[in-house]
């Protein structure tokens, strides 16, 4: 069996072959934790952004979006706690000379125990089969209680010491679980210690003249000091939410994992206006809306959970994460945060302007609530490849890879190939081709066989391939292949259309959420 590492490592091959991502500045030797997004990449990158901006501004009335600048004065990121608390808590060891974050070590030491328990239930239920009882299981093996009093007394242990900011019990919980750094393999570390992770740069054209500016860690806070802007513009009532999709800065140390935690990212978030008092109401209700969304993809209900937060951050009273199974484990993707009134009252107090919203229906007014949704970009676009990226065996003992990228975000929707490049057979694909473009994004290929044709098209994660052979000039009939199946059907040129429409239409993936 391949292990998920191994698994991984070809992922991240594979999008470099075929132009999903390269890393960035290449030939001057790359920079760490910066990538760029190649031909294929940036279309699904855009395919997920419209999945998410039509979910948010075509399904709710009372959602609309803005796109604010990445340069803003420097007293926001002081309102917004920036300045002062946004920090990693950083250890070293002192062999490997590696620099790692104290929390996620923690964190990959607790879902060991998860591990071992997941492989306990999953030995023990093809042990039984159909007349396994999993909870009863849990309940009574003594191997599963053992990990889970061990998980249950380090979670303890470790959510105290971040909620109290104790840096010091950070580093004895490392020590005494013996955790060692992953490239020395011994445990000699230092101390831990907070480091910002905020880029600063300079606004002016003298050094005497210039302003200490931030690049922006988030998008949320363009969203905050433009809400009355939009409210009062929109003649907007409350409830109601700003999405915007906008770059974000942020000096990782510990980079790592691909494209999974970088320098530069892209996020997607919204910011929902409430009452206070009914926060949580809509807390819970955009928890399971951003599940549904997530869980239409198809990409497997079980690679999804909810992780609650060990600590909250200084402006929330909830907080949860998506989670989604990366090959590295289960990774937050998506963050759904009650931000309480803080940012808006801290802008509100730092700038000396009222930042409040007049409720004709309680005659008040009030500094609304806010439930954030916030999605990095770049996470999502890589739990879709990594639930996409299968090693299939074939019958006559070949092998392909193929990425099974739900069709509606796929970056090639069809490919026109004629069998042969002669017998008139090209000018029929590009007639083809030229009626399919104004559509679907389409790819043209009459090189080498059909059989590696097929494969370069499963490779990118192209849901249909058209072939046109002799018999097309006199049927005006195509055979279409289907990627998940390699299946073949036989259809009219006429009927290609609604076969395709109805399978790689954004709007059905709508429905299905609307619906649920």
């Amino acid at each position: 069996m391949v292990q998920p590492e191994e698994i991984f490592k070809k992922l991240i091959s594979h999008c470099k072959e075929y132009g999903f991502v390269f890393p960035s500045s290449e030939i001057y030797d790359g920079l760490g934790a910066v990538y760029d997004y190649g031909q294929y990449g940036v279309e699904l990158k855009n395919n997920i952004k419209k999945y998410w901006w039509d979910s948010m501004t075509l399904l709710n009335e009372n959602v609309v979006g803005i796109d604010s600048a990445i340069f803003m004065h420097p007293t926001i990121w002081k309102a917004s706690g920036h300045v002062d608390a946004f920090n990693d808590p950083l250890i070293d060891n002192k062999d490997s000379k590696k620099r790692y974050r104290a929390d996620v070590l923690i964190e990959e030491q607790i879902a060991k125990y998860d591990d071992k328990i997941n492989k306990e239930i999953e030995k023990a239920a093809k042990r039984f089969g159909d007349t396994f009882d999993e909870q009863k299981f849990c309940e009574t093996n003594p191997r599963v209680l053992e990990n889970r009093a061990k998980r249950e007394e380090l979670h303890t242990r470790f959510a105290k010491a971040l909620n109290d900011g104790n840096l010091e019990e950070l580093r004895q919980i490392i020590l005494d679980y013996e955790i060692v750094c992953p490239i020395s393999g011994t445990r000699n570390w230092t101390e831990v210690r907070q480091f910002n992770l905020m880029f600063s740069t300079e606004v002016g054209s003298t050094a005497d003249g210039a302003m200490k500016i931030y690049l922006r860690p988030e998008t949320a806070q363009g969203i905050f000091v433009n809400f009355l802007n939009v409210q009062k513009s929109g003649r907007m009532k409350i409830p109601f939410g700003i999405a915007q999709i906008g770059k974000a800065f942020r000096n990782e140390i510990v980079a790592r994992q691909f494209i999974f935690r970088m320098r530069e990212f892209e996020q997607m978030e919204m910011q929902f206006f409430v009452r206070p008092g009914e926060e949580l109401m809509w807390f819970e209700k955009w928890k399971q809306t951003r599940m549904r969304w997530h869980k239409a993809l198809g990409l497997g209900d079980k690679k999804y959970r909810f992780h609650d937060h060990d600590k909250l951050a200084h402006y929330a009273n909830a907080a949860t994460d998506i989670e989604y199974e990366m090959p590295f484990g289960f990774k937050e993707v998506e963050g759904i945060h009650s931000r309480t009134d803080f940012d808006l009252s801290s802008h509100e107090k730092y700038s000396g302007k009222r930042i409040q919203y007049f409720d004709p229906e309680l005659n008040q007014s009030y500094v609304p609530y806010v439930i954030e949704t916030s999605i990095g970009l770049d996470r999502m676009f890589l739990s879709i490849l990594a639930g996409s990226y299968v090693e299939e065996q074939l019958e006559d003992g070949e092998t392909r890879v193929v990425l099974r990228i739900p069709p509606m975000l796929a970056p090639v929707k069809i490919a026109v190939l004629p069998l042969v490049k002669k017998d008139g057979l090209p000018e029929k694909a590009r007639e083809i081709m030229n009626h399919l473009k104004f559509d679907y994004p389409c790819q043209y290929d009459e090189k080498d066989s059909i059989g590696k044709r097929y494969r370069r098209q499963d490779a990118i994660g192209t849901p249909y391939c058209i072939t046109i052979d002799h018999d097309t000039l006199v049927d005006n009939r195509v055979t279409i292949r289907f990627r998940d199946t390699m299946e073949q059907e036989r259809v009219p040129i006429t009927d290609l259309g609604s076969i395709i429409a109805d399978k790689i239409s954004m709007k059905n993936l709508l429905k299905q959420i609307a619906e649920i």
